[in-house]
């Protein structure tokens, strides 16, 4: 299967490091031109120098801005007028006792993982349908659907966005924008490393924190291991493509087989 994803443009939130700039890469590489987005405007300028050194002759545009902000989002819209793809990657997470998680926090994690990917729809899914083509994907968790007690804000949101990405693609039948969720299942990032070691602490080499990590706090994983970021795009790169063209509404799982049940 060859997919050629030339003349389509791409954005992937929060795509400075981690799992966004695989995405971003990996689009690049299948011939997207590519926008990638994060906060802070150094790291997202060494994310599109990145992408430009690894995937010869890529187009690739920084721009740096909150997008878990309305402003943030309207300075991205004066940039960016119109898309093909659209990947809400951007969230935050975090480990506290549920007990402990004050108003002000559930907000946070709310504006943040759902409201910023609701905001980015409603800004580019219109164009999307009177084009008669669009990909949207909310890069959802597998905490949507076994929610982690050491996390329960963060699985929280990303249920949410299962939902968000029901009705957004019940409004967009019919019209060739097909609208979908990745859950993505524990994931071998920088975040996730610190994550890791919070939780396990600091002692031990990292292959041995990792499948302690996995043990004990992610046993259900059926590959015993944190997935690459890589495996993660994969899945994104399939769902931009013609090939993906009856696949939407849909929860996808990139979890390693963490969530244990037929469907999601």
């Amino acid at each position: 299967m060859h997919i050629d994803l030339s003349g389509r443009r791409a954005l992937v939130s929060g795509s400075s490091q981690g799992i966004g700039l695989a995405i971003a890469t990996e689009l690049a590489r299948a011939g997207a031109s590519v926008v990638v987005n994060g906060r802070d405007r150094d790291k997202t300028e060494r994310a599109r120098a990145s992408i430009t050194s690894e995937v010869r002759g890529a187009e690739v545009t920084a721009v740096a801005t909150d997008l878990a902000s309305a402003d943030g989002a309207a300075t991205l819209r004066e940039q960016i007028n119109d898309l093909d793809i659209l990947v809400n990657n951007l969230g935050i997470f975090g480990a506290k006792p549920v007990l402990e998680i004050e108003d002000d926090e559930w907000r946070r994690y709310f504006e943040v993982n759902v409201l910023s990917a609701v905001r980015l729809i409603r800004m580019y899914l219109p164009g999307m349908m009177d084009r008669g083509f669009g990909r949207v994907m909310n890069i959802a968790s597998d905490s949507a659907v076994v929610t982690p007690i050491e996390m329960v804000h963060y699985g929280t949101t990303k249920t949410a966005l299962l939902a968000v990405t029901r009705g957004y693609a019940k409004a967009a039948a019919g019209t060739g924008v097909t609208v979908n969720s990745v859950m993505a299942g524990p994931t071998h990032t920088p975040g996730v490393e610190d994550f890791v070691r919070e939780l396990v602490g600091d002692e031990l080499p990292w292959d041995q924190a990792e499948h302690q990590f996995m043990m004990d706090h992610r046993p259900h994983s059926l590959i015993q291991r944190l997935i690459e970021p890589t495996e993660i795009a994969a899945m994104i790169v399939y769902l931009s493509s013609e090939f993906a063209s009856a696949t939407t509404g849909g929860a996808l799982r990139v979890d390693g087989g963490y969530i244990d049940s037929i469907l999601p």
